[in-house]
């Protein structure tokens, strides 16, 4: 099958994984992207990748054929039924690396995209974009928000051997394999991502993880857990709440995102459903100066937690708290150490543009 287009444009969004409670199923997508343009070549003798890479990574990623972007295009290509061809890949980068927000299924994602892109015309088929990239990412809480956007939560179904599938009433049937669920962002809830100078690998992060926990541990974040969706969409919360009191449940409704009371409510919701006992704590030693920030500012009341496995730190806020926010971190930012990205979430996820 031949490519449909001869360039293809992606722009993929960073992502923040757990956000405390949710560990290896909730993520978030950040109004903070990377963005990759796929060329192809006018030589058709030439089958190969060339990469030009601006920004992070710039200075130490590869630009031959391991390049993780290149190597997750090529598969999907054969999956999406296209051959090889060469082509020319410019890729601007924001997204820190090796930091905790995403840069990695980013790079999955954006390969996929692109794969997507030029097998076919028309919108992406996002479920098929997740299912590659969460298989080859080996845990879909980062590649979920960067190809839908959001609120996401995701798990791995499995099914007996030799089960492919189980039916249900009145539904498609269950496939076994990564699902998951998109939920609805209020805007007034803002990010604040502390980005520091030092790196951390998942694998490090991941090694400092305790083979089994307490029961109560357990419960503790199950607990929390269930409140995000909530606390991620507070004033739909308080409109259904505020609807179900109403004594003939047709009442018009009105909730300010200015209001005092849904902005105690909500930032209440958002600390208490980024409380963690799961992983947060074991990994404290790798990242000493992150788990201070994170401390500090849980002790002012903002709902922070590590960003995915970490270093990087994320506060999560209700409103423009953003001087107050910098204020608690002054001395970091000011050591040289840190600095700070104020953002929005991003409701769309990955999107490309054809030609």
């Amino acid at each position: 099958m031949n490519p449909v287009t001869r360039r293809v444009h992606v722009r993929v969004p960073a992502t923040s994984a757990n956000l405390g409670s949710g560990f290896d199923t909730v993520g978030l997508a950040l109004d903070y992207h990377d963005e990759l343009t796929f060329t192809l070549s006018d030589d058709p003798a030439d089958t190969d990748a060339h990469v030009n890479i601006e920004g992070e990574g710039a200075q130490t990623l590869p630009r031959d054929e391991t390049h993780l972007v290149v190597s997750t295009f090529r598969r999907a290509c054969r999956t999406f039924g296209l051959g090889r061809f060469g082509f020319t890949l410019e890729a601007h980068n924001r997204i820190p690396q090796a930091r905790g927000m995403g840069s990695s299924a980013e790079a999955i994602v954006a390969g996929i995209a692109a794969a997507a892109a030029f097998a076919q015309e028309g919108e992406l088929n996002r479920s098929a974009i997740f299912d590659l990239a969460a298989t080859i990412e080996g845990h879909p809480d980062n590649v979920a928000p960067a190809v839908f956007g959001g609120l996401t939560v995701s798990w791995d179904f499995s099914t007996a051997e030799g089960v492919g599938s189980v039916p249900i009433p009145g539904g498609e049937p269950l496939h076994g394999g990564f699902h998951t669920v998109n939920y609805p962002v209020d805007p007034a809830i803002t990010a604040a991502v502390f980005v520091p100078d030092y790196e951390l690998s998942t694998e490090k992060a991941r090694q400092a993880l305790p083979a089994t926990l307490p029961y109560r541990d357990a419960v503790y974040n199950v607990s929390r857990v269930g409140l995000l969706p909530a606390a991620m969409n507070p004033g739909a919360l308080a409109a259904a709440t505020t609807a179900s009191d109403t004594a003939d449940g047709d009442a018009a409704v009105s909730v300010s995102a200015a209001s005092p009371a849904l902005a105690a409510t909500a930032n209440t919701l958002l600390y208490t459903a980024t409380q963690d006992k799961l992983h947060q704590p074991y990994r404290a030693a790798l990242m000493e100066p992150s788990w201070n920030l994170i401390e500090r500012f849980r002790s002012h009341g903002y709902a922070a937690a590590v960003s995915g496995a970490g270093p990087c730190v994320l506060v999560l806020h209700y409103g423009d708290a953003r001087e107050a926010i910098d204020a608690i971190a002054a001395e970091d930012l000011a050591s040289g150490h840190w600095r700070v990205l104020h953002l929005p979430i991003d409701t769309t996820g990955v999107t490309v543009e054809r030609g």
